[in-house]
């Protein structure tokens, strides 16, 4: 691929809509559908009015979809009609590359995070939705090779930031080594360096460690990390030898990452006891705000909420309940997707 290839960073000014997938009774969210499109109706809420940004929604009744989401802004929301899965379009969603000055769209293999959960439908919601006419950007298919959006975080200028837990996973590429895996990286995504880390999880996640919930670019030279301030919490040497990793982590032009550590909130249990995944790195970056989930746990809320101010003085940071999507181990950025302008029909 030609040097000029690049992914965008997530903070990117041209952003001008989000893919989401609305639940359905077929989804695992079933059992509590009302309390997950309560969630999902706020997200859709705060991207149009306080972010400013177009919603594009797959799900696969329009018409039924329409009259669940209460006060819909005309002209902001645009649904495709499309066979979902499930609602987790950081992961099935197209992934956009920059070349030669112009966006397109990446889509790769989606396979239910290494084959754990149903994925057919999603794995074809882009493809269909291109065919449908609802995505404007080239869809170039790079399905031969299965990642996920929420697997990598681009700073815009060609450095990757991932996990070794995820993207070496045997269920997703075979077995491939990590060498292959960068070449793959760096010919599709336009990469110049990947910066592995090798240490951090958090209890309940399925995505065997997704970045987006232990470690986010704020900006070129900022790393927002989850950590643990609890005494004695079953995360405590993972995610201190994650934090070493960060520190020996450079900039493309040698110097050390600015550093700031998210409280990992307190433990937060399903009805069986299992410990769900809850993080403050699971917020999406618009031009205008910082939507983050929250957990009703005022301290580390609010802790939270200070130190996306520190991180991004130029947006206005929102808090959104989140305890919903944690119940089906997700969270905020897992449920959306950013894309670009000229990316949709409609914006």
């Amino acid at each position: 691929m030609p040097d000029t290839r690049i992914m965008p960073a997530e903070w990117s000014q041209d952003v001008a809509s989000v893919l989401m997938a609305y639940p359905h009774e077929n989804t695992d969210w079933a059992y509590m559908i009302d309390e997950a499109r309560s969630c999902f109706n706020e997200i859709i809420k705060c991207i149009v009015e306080q972010a400013g940004l177009t919603v594009v929604i797959a799900t696969p009744d329009s018409q039924a979809t329409r009259k669940l989401i209460p006060d819909l802004p005309k002209n902001k929301v645009f649904f495709v009609d499309v066979p979902t899965d499930d609602t987790w379009a950081r992961d099935f969603g197209p992934i956009t590359i920059e070349e030669n000055g112009y966006k397109k769209f990446i889509d790769f293999q989606f396979n239910g995070w290494g084959l754990k959960f149903a994925s057919a439908n999603d794995n074809l919601i882009n493809l269909r939705a291109k065919e449908s006419g609802a995505y404007s950007l080239t869809l170039e298919n790079q399905r031969s090779f299965t990642l996920e959006g929420g697997s990598i975080e681009s700073d815009g200028l060609g450095t990757i930031l991932t996990t070794s837990e995820c993207l070496l996973s045997p269920n997703r590429n075979g077995g491939k080594t990590r060498e292959e895996i960068e070449e793959s990286l760096k010919h599709i995504l336009g990469a110049k360096r990947i910066l592995w880390l090798n240490h951090g999880y958090l209890a309940g996640d399925d995505t065997d460690s997704h970045i987006d919930t232990l470690a986010r670019f704020a900006n070129e030279n900022t790393i927002l990390y989850v950590k643990s301030y609890i005494e004695r919490d079953q995360h405590n040497e993972e995610l201190e030898e994650m934090e070493c990793e960060l520190r020996n982590f450079r900039t493309a032009d040698g110097q050390p990452y600015n550093l700031i550590g998210l409280p990992l909130p307190d433990p937060i249990y399903d009805e069986n006891g299992e410990r769900l995944p809850a993080t403050y790195a699971n917020f999406l970056i618009t031009p205008k705000t910082i939507l983050l989930p929250v957990y009703n746990q005022a301290l580390n809320d609010q802790l939270a909420i200070q130190m996306m101010k520190i991180a991004f003085p130029d947006h206005e940071i929102i808090g959104i309940d989140c305890n919903a999507l944690i119940r089906q181990h997700g969270s905020l950025h897992c449920v959306t997707m950013q894309m670009h302008a000229g990316a949709t029909a409609i914006c």
